[in-house]
Formats: structure tokens, C-alpha cells, sequence
């Protein structure tokens, strides 16, 4: 399902949202809750204009806690940001994925604008972590209630696991080693395969201990 533009509380008008299920349906008001929530994503990056919200269900027995997928796609002017979630229902899920965008958009803003800061001394790594915990801590918490039951539990259906069911491809456009990491926090991965524009090889920067990062680089062989 496709959310109309005019009924969505909170986001602008030229921002787009799309809500699919796949092998589960998607009721109006998961809807409208997920058009609330995602207005305060949008606040914090203007630019973008366009979410995919996908809802899946994995069963498995023995891990019942994460049998609701959900994944956040949004795309801007010029990069996308991505989250997902598993959990025992499709609200905790939404809660989680939520929560991991903002926590990249917020991180992303922060080295942004250390490499803004120009002459001036950058934030250490310890500083950026203690701000952006204060921000997250000062968010206000949302009560249970309502939402603790899964309204979607008679509604999934069985699929089969161990199946390759997506594949990526991403323009190899030359980038910063600075710029692979923003994309990298962005899309909430681990680890982001970029053209490094310095030597023209491909090269990944991935995520290391505490707040540090690593970067591999495939070179020539030698003679």
C-alpha cells in the first residue's frame, strides 16, 4: 500500500511514503503511526523525500523474539538512509529501526560538522558519543500500552528460509574516505564498499571497537 500524500500527520506535503507487507497486511492505523513517527525523522534531514517502509515475517521457533522484520529506506537529495529491526512485533520493530536512523542521521550531522569546523579544534570521539547520548536521553519516552499486542499475529503466512531473496548493486562513484563513512552511518551498515577518489581503488571502511573505523584497499599485485 502506497500512503496518500495529504493524509499524513505531521510530514510535508511533497514527501512520499510507501508501506508494504510482504506476507502480511498492512491495517490503517500501523499506517498513520508510521507517518507520525517518520515526520520527526524528516525533521532532522530535510531533504528527504521519500520513504519505503517494509514489513516481513520470519518465523522461526526458536527465535519467536525477532520474527517481525521491518526495514526503513529513505532517500534524499543525493544519498539514501537505511535502518531494520527484528522483534516480537511489528511496533517494537518500527520503534527500534526508528531509533537506529535517527541515531545515524545524528552521527552523520556530527561529522559533518567537525569537517565544517575548519581551523577550529574538532570534537574527540569521546565528546561526539557524550552528545549524542544526551540527545538521545533528553527524547521523551513513549508509554506502553496500546501497541503491546501484535494485531498482526493472525495474519502472516509460512515462507521458506535459506533462500537468496535480494540483491544490491550501488553506482561506483569515487567518494572520500570521509564521505564512505557518512554513507556507511547512513545506511546503518557495518562496513560500505566505495572507489576511493584519492587512489581510484576499490576500498571499505568498516566499523571497528567503541567509535573507531578501519579501511581496506585492494591494490595492484606486484611483479
Amino acid at each position: 500500500m502506497t500512503t496518500p500524500a495529504d493524509n499524513k500527520d505531521g510530514l510535508r506535503p511533497e514527501t512520499q511514503v510507501s508501506i508494504t507487507g510482504r506476507n502480511v497486511e498492512v491495517p490503517e492505523h500501523f499506517a498513520e503511526r508510521v507517518n507520525s513517527k517518520l515526520a520527526k525523522i524528516e525533521r532532522l534531514d530535510p531533504t528527504l523525500t521519500f520513504f519505503h517502509v517494509e514489513l516481513q515475517h520470519e518465523p522461526n521457533p526458536r527465535r519467536s523474539d525477532q520474527s517481525d522484520k521491518i526495514q526503513i529506506t529513505a532517500t534524499g537529495k543525493g544519498h539514501i538512509a537505511r535502518a531494520e529491526a527484528k522483534e516480537d512485533s511489528f511496533y517494537a520493530a518500527l520503534e527500534t529501526a526508528l531509533s537506529r536512523m535517527e541515531r545515524s542521521l545524528r552521527k552523520v550531522k556530527a561529522r559533518r560538522k567537525i569537517s565544517r569546523s575548519g581551523h577550529r579544534a574538532p570534537m574527540s570521539t569521546g565528546e561526539i558519543a557524550a552528545e549524542l547520548t544526551a540527545e538521545a536521553n533528553a527524547q521523551p519516552q513513549e508509554k506502553k500500552g496500546e501497541f503491546d499486542v501484535d494485531p498482526y499475529a493472525d495474519s502472516v503466512q509460512d515462507i521458506v528460509p535459506g533462500q537468496i531473496v535480494r540483491t544490491k548493486e550501488h553506482p561506483a562513484v569515487p567518494m572520500s574516505v570521509d564521505d564512505a563513512l557518512s554513507e556507511m552511518e547512513l545506511v546503518g551498515h557495518d562496513f560500505y564498499l566505495f572507489v576511493n577518489e584519492e587512489n581510484g581503488s576499490p576500498s571499505v571502511v568498516y566499523r571497528r571497537r567503541a567509535f573507531d573505523y578501519g579501511l581496506i584497499t585492494l591494490t595492484e599485485p606486484e611483479d
